[in-house]
């Protein structure tokens, strides 16, 4: 049973930085899509990137697109998203979430079986 958890969020000012960590165990990357969500209070959860272990093949919605990047460190088991540019309205909550799968991903919530616990990003003056 693969666990996830992340770390890294915190309190930025807009035009500031984060790089986010989801730390897996339990299992190596191989094979797993890795994706980050957030949820924003009041909002549904939505999908901000993901990252095939086998393909490497990456996803970003355009409201992050450009300023988002995921990567994984398979000698680490981790996977990061680094934030730059960050504006007020990339505050929420940012899980990881996990699903054993072939070189194709998806960005729907639903589709992940295991998660993260979540770390909070406040983007804010």
């Amino acid at each position: 049973q693969v666990h996830l958890v992340e770390s890294g969020g915190g309190l930025v000012q807009p035009g500031g930085s984060l790089r986010l960590s989801c730390g897996v165990s339990g299992s190596t990357l191989d094979n797993y899509c890795i994706g980050w969500f957030r949820q924003a209070s009041g909002k549904e959860r939505e999908g901000v990137s993901y990252i095939s272990s086998r393909s490497g093949r990456t996803y970003y919605p355009d409201s992050v697109k450009g300023r988002f990047t995921i990567s994984r460190d398979n000698a680490n088991n981790t996977v990061y998203l680094q934030m730059n540019s960050l504006r007020p309205e990339d505050t929420a909550v940012y899980y990881c979430a996990a699903r054993r799968s072939g070189p194709v991903c998806f960005h729907v919530t639903s589709w992940y079986t295991t998660w993260g616990q979540g770390t909070q990003v406040t983007v804010s003056s």
